[in-house]
């Protein structure tokens, strides 16, 4: 038997209080005089032996020290623990306090310089055999931490069960827990450095969740996926390059379609019937809404609890898996909106983590947005920037992700971002840019850029700020594409007007091509512009019911002419006439009716004609792909331009007709005497229109005008687009 004096007292008294900065140096195995010593705590026990094959060696317990007991154990082969309660009911454990460390000298070395380009595989929770024991190791960073132990189900949530081993320097906690795996909740009970015990912590790199409105951490195994995209691998980089025909279909998950009783849709249906509808419609990408796992279904992602889970509400991670490898098999691509901008305040969440300001800044003038109430990141923190660079590049490398949308780019890149003067620290320079941010940004598209080959980076970045889309030796932020939101509120406000009054804001129209190439730009009608009061896009249109949809059609027939990539969120494909509810499905029963179904096919078919056409997507971003051939007959609302793709690709005329007068014999410069087809008419009679055109071409000869060298009487029908191609 072990002596009081044989064990340190103090120790194990912060043991039983849950105090214990370094539970290791007094539990599990010790050699004392010789002979190995166990320490071992299981506050339900009123017996404790440790046991080696049929040989039990009996602990003692400790004097006034319920639940801990101690004791030799002769030799040196691994043990377990068999308990008794007062009923003598028996059980069998591990002691997880008899395994060493999991950790290496190269993770710690790369953790503590804050360069662990694949921070998850160092941290979270990993099932894996240890000394021939299966269970999972879980490791955190909580640098101002006195003591962290992981609870859950397993040691009845006791913080004072699994306390966890401090490696040092890195800031990182970490233990192995045998006997659990995949499925099993968690959380991590955290002793500030003020001696206080925390709100119970997710893992801020834990790869799953539980159901909301519970919160907790749960183990994942998220190795072993057998993908079958090899051939999408291979060539993505031409499916995401600037030269390619990118059309993006923007979808909450959540919201896209319900199932009986109103349940989401899973990640395995939908990689059936979302993919089957997106392959069906034309479109070349899928953008999901924020899918890392959040607690507000209100939020839509936008607020994300845990960055390395896909939100449990559609299924577990290699469910998740399936969606993106059914898209890739079809030949789609997956975007994943991702937010590095800000964190939500819940109580689990990463705010005050440890006890201190450690993912955020301290001072609240850097540290919240008041629009939002939400943390900001220490983006000049080595270890932050560390998580959010991983954090990209495992959403790419782990799930196969084809790109990232980066929500709130412009709230990152400036320190005063919607705040009054006072309200705001300037940088070094007594600037408003966040140049730690900006680093920030930069790093992850130099990483991901570096590592993922074909991905895309996209910024929603609202401001002029220079470079976006341009690489970081160039001094660019390093994206790959950017949000026009220029364009895009430029456009629908001059949509919303009566086509009376539309001449006197002819400009709305005209001016974006003024900068349409300084980025490498996509155009969005978002999920932004069909929430908050602000209608769908459909009830955005002027006039009866009719204009509405004709005002729609010309629209959709003005944004696909338009140089940049195209992005729609769901449901503005049908022209769903009310504003979108995440708490619900879209409103599929209005393709019931003709007119809504005309525009379904509409959009299919220019999302068509654009990826049949080069000279419509080849020079997207290049100004030489356009060419404005009448961009000042206002009095008209009258737009015409030319697109053209590389040497040896027929050229397209794109007309657009933004009044309810027809235009009959409206003389229009074309580059080529000859036949021009008629490729698509918003007015056709499929779409619900009137099937005024040009009866499928015309005919243009050498008579130059608007600086072509030929031209043509044609017909524009009242509030369309029309589209000539070079026959």
């Amino acid at each position: 038997m072990a002596s009081e004096t044989d064990l340190p007292r103090d120790a194990l008294a912060r043991i039983l209080n849950g105090t214990s900065s370094d539970p290791y140096s007094v539990m599990g195995p010790h050699e004392r005089n010789g002979t190995r010593h166990v320490t071992a705590f299981d506050p339900g026990a009123a017996r404790l032996a440790a046991v080696i094959g049929k040989s039990e060696y009996p602990l003692e317990p400790l004097p006034d020290m319920p639940g801990l007991f101690s004791g030799p154990v002769p030799g040196d082969a691994p043990y377990g623990l068999r308990g008794w309660d007062a009923k003598n009911r028996s059980w069998d454990m591990e002691d997880p306090y008899r395994f060493g460390p999991v950790l290496g000298e190269i993770d710690e070395y790369l953790l503590g310089e804050g360069t662990h380009h694949a921070l998850w595989n160092a941290l979270g929770a990993h099932t894996l055999t240890h000394d021939g024991v299966h269970g999972t190791h879980f490791a955190v960073w909580a640098p101002n931490a006195q003591r962290v132990s992981v609870v859950g189900p397993f040691n009845d949530w006791d913080g004072r069960r699994n306390l966890m081993r401090y490696r040092g320097g890195t800031g990182v906690w970490e233990t192995f827990v045998p006997g659990i795996g995949e499925g099993t909740s968690y959380k991590y009970e955290i002793l500030g450095h003020d001696g206080q015990v925390q709100p119970l912590k997710a893992d801020p790199v834990g790869f799953g969740s539980e159901h909301p409105p519970k919160n907790a951490s749960v183990v994942r195994d998220i190795n072993g996926y057998g993908w079958s995209d090899d051939e999408w691998m291979r060539i993505r980089a031409e499916r995401n390059a600037r030269t390619a025909p990118i059309s993006v279909y923007e979808v909450h998950l959540g919201s896209w379609k319900r199932k009986a009783d109103n349940r989401r849709i899973s990640y395995v249906e939908a990689a059936t019937e979302l993919v089957d509808y997106v392959t069906e419609m034309g479109f070349t990408h899928i953008e999901l809404m924020p899918i890392s796992e959040y607690p507000f279904d209100g939020s839509w992602g936008y607020q994300p609890v845990g960055l390395f889970a896909p939100t449990v509400r559609h299924g577990p991670p290699h469910e998740f898996r399936d969606l993106v490898n059914a898209a890739h098999k079809a030949g789609v691509g997956i975007i994943i909106d991702w937010v590095p901008g800000h964190f939500p305040t819940d109580p689990h969440g990463l705010g005050r983590f440890d006890g201190t300001a450690l993912y955020e800044h301290a001072d609240p003038r850097e540290g919240f947005h008041q629009d939002w109430n939400t943390y900001i990141y220490n983006y000049g923190r080595r270890e932050v920037k560390n998580f959010l660079t991983s954090n990209a590049l495992y959403w790419l490398k782990e799930y196969h992700a084809d790109g990232l949308r980066v929500d709130a780019v412009a709230s990152m890149l400036y320190r005063d971002y919607s705040r009054k003067d006072g309200e705001w620290v300037p940088n070094k320079d007594g600037g408003r840019e966040n140049y730690e941010a900006i680093d920030v940004l930069r790093a992850m598209n130099e990483l991901t850029y570096g590592e993922c080959e074909g991905i895309m980076t996209v910024a929603e970045e609202s401001t002029s700020y220079p470079k976006v889309s341009r690489p970081v030796h160039d001094g660019g932020l390093g994206f790959g594409y950017k949000w026009n939101m220029g364009w895009m509120n430029d456009s629908l406000e001059y949509m919303k007007k009566d086509p009376l009054y539309r001449k006197h804001h002819h400009g709305q129209l005209t001016f974006g091509l003024t900068y349409a190439f300084s980025e490498n730009f996509i155009l969005p009608i978002s999920h932004d512009e069909v929430v908050h009061g602000k209608g769908s896009m459909l009830d955005r249109m002027p006039g009866s019911r009719a204009e509405k949809f004709a005002n729609l059609r010309a629209f959709y027939g003005y944004m696909w002419g338009h140089p940049g990539k195209k992005l729609l969120f769901m449901g503005q494909e049908f022209a769903q006439a009310s504003e979108w509810n995440h708490d619900t499905e879209l409103d599929w029963s209005a393709l019931e009716r003709p007119d809504h179904k005309g525009i379904q096919r509409l959009v299919a078919d220019l999302n068509r004609l654009y990826a049949e056409t080069p000279a419509l997507y080849r020079r997207d971003c290049d100004p030489d792909g356009f060419q404005w051939i009448e961009a000042d007959d206002a009095d008209n609302s009258v737009l015409a331009w030319l697109r053209r793709g590389e040497a040896g690709d027929k050229e397209v005329v794109v007309l657009v007709n933004f009044t309810p007068q027809e235009q009959r014999a409206y003389r229009i410069g074309l580059p080529f005497a000859g036949t021009w087809r008629e490729a698509l008419n918003t007015d056709a009679s499929l779409y619900g229109g009137g099937d005024r055109g040009n009866m499928g071409s015309v005919e243009a000869e050498a008579r130059p005008s608007h600086g072509q060298a030929a031209s043509a009487e044609v017909v524009i029908p009242p509030l369309s687009a029309v589209y000539l191609v070079q026959d």
